[in-house]
């Protein structure tokens, strides 16, 4: 066993204690903090030597290990503090320990960071489920695999993201982050609400369909690893936290895109104005094109909770999904044509130029509103002042998106900053037109 993986398995075994936490109830972050205290007196010798990562050896103590110690104690007292659910502290803590020992894994084998990812998400939820099955049988509670099914995928998916980002040395941002997203998702999450078979059908579906559509973007070059595992975890919140037509809006906006991407690329690129990576989206840009959409989504799932309707939130979701792919067609269709004008004062800038529009892109970015429009109107079953709210939403935050790369982009933020607030603002005129004009 080479010192990675047998590393690997050492964290594996101390996440392996999180599953003490139904015997130790309001205790459960103990074992955990024992664990960072004898980590932090332990300067060389054999656990040294397991534990420890290069960084470690050189700074001669096993931080890796105390971080990821802390962390899970942090996370184990929301148990009592918050009453944060036992299963999601235990899964949260088998995710990220399991799911690098699967990472590794799959690298002893073969040297492939597309496989490896897939190693750590498919072991880390695979550790989750049996985790939390482990403790509804200590807790003498009724099996809900649908449930564990679901939040065991999208934990693993959301730190295998999140480890895509970050090192070893950060296992106390995913660790708490996964933690703080699982406990989300099970209290969203409408499982108590539906039947068992639907729940079944909902999650296995949304399972083979986004996972299906991942494997193909990232063998056609449209997506990185990391941005697969986004859109994979996007659907699948899609079809559970919504509906199956939640799911077919978001993905037609992440086909179609994708496609007009790779549309004379080669053009484009000699142009300046193509897509760094050949094209293919990371989590940034997927995550800059989806956040608010996903907000939307989320305030959806706990509308009996907050105000508005949730067809508010629906018509929210519509219009930064309808924003995303509107500016995504103005973007790589604009940039093929050589008369671009600044939004904020018409003059003819070169193309590329940040807050540059063009007539044909204009076009183009409504014609994508348009489409996603139609799409709701069979999904959701939207009528012709829907279609109206759609499309006029998309405009608004294909211009925000405009103004915004005109008068702050490459300074106060980012191309995927801008994206974000460019669908924001889609999403929230979406859902503020559907209320002034009724429909929701």
């Amino acid at each position: 066993m080479n010192w990675s993986l047998r590393r690997a398995a050492a964290f594996a075994l101390v996440a392996s204690l999180s599953l003490l936490a139904p015997l130790l109830g309001r205790a459960a972050a103990a074992p955990f903090v024992l664990v960072a205290a004898a980590a932090a007196a332990v300067p060389e010798g054999r656990l040294f030597e397991v534990f420890s990562t290069s960084r470690d050896r050189r700074e001669g103590r096993l931080w890796t290990l105390v971080g990821f110690s802390l962390a899970a104690s942090g996370v184990g007292l929301l148990v009592p503090l918050f009453e944060v659910p036992v299963g999601v502290f235990v899964a949260s803590v088998l995710i990220v320990g399991y799911g690098d020992l699967g990472r590794r894994l799959v690298l002893v084998v073969r040297e492939n960071r597309a496989l490896s990812m897939v190693g750590f998400v498919a072991l880390g939820a695979l550790a989750a489920l049996a985790g939390q099955a482990v403790v509804a049988a200590l807790l003498g509670r009724p099996a809900a695999y649908p449930e564990w099914v679901f939040l065991a995928a999208s934990g693993a998916l959301a730190a295998g993201i999140l480890r895509s980002v970050f090192v070893g040395r950060d296992d106390p941002v995913v660790l708490v982050t996964v933690a703080l997203l699982l406990w989300l998702f099970a209290v969203l999450a409408p499982f108590a609400d539906v039947p068992a078979a639907t729940a079944w059908e909902r999650v296995l579906v949304a399972l083979v369909v986004t996972s299906a559509f991942g494997y193909v973007s990232y063998a056609l070059d449209a997506t990185s690893v990391a941005g697969m595992l986004t859109g994979v975890l996007l659907g699948l919140l899609a079809v559970v936290l919504g509906d199956y037509g939640w799911f077919v809006v978001l993905i037609a906006f992440f086909a179609i895109g994708s496609l007009t991407t790779k549309f004379r690329y080669d053009q484009k690129l000699e142009r300046g104005v193509a897509e760094d990576n050949e094209g293919a989206r990371g989590t940034g840009n997927v995550l800059g094109n989806s956040a608010a959409a996903l907000l939307a989504l989320l305030l959806y799932a706990a509308h009996a909770h907050v105000p508005l309707s949730g067809l508010a939130y629906q018509f929210a979701y519509a219009g930064a999904v309808a924003t995303a792919l509107a500016d995504t067609l103005s973007s790589e269709v604009g940039g093929l044509f050589d008369t671009p004008r600044l939004v904020t004062t018409f003059e003819r800038v070169e193309p590329g130029t940040d807050g540059a529009v063009t007539w044909q892109g204009e076009l183009a970015g409504l014609a994508g509103a348009a489409l996603i429009a139609a799409i709701c109107v069979a999904v959701f079953g939207f009528g012709l002042a829907g279609v109206g709210v759609v499309v006029a939403a998309g405009f608004v935050g294909m211009t925000a998106d405009s103004v915004a790369g005109a008068v702050i982009e490459g300074g106060v933020v980012g191309n995927q900053g801008v994206n974000f607030l460019a669908t924001l603002s889609g999403g929230v005129a979406g859902g503020a037109l559907a209320l002034l004009v009724g429909v929701a």
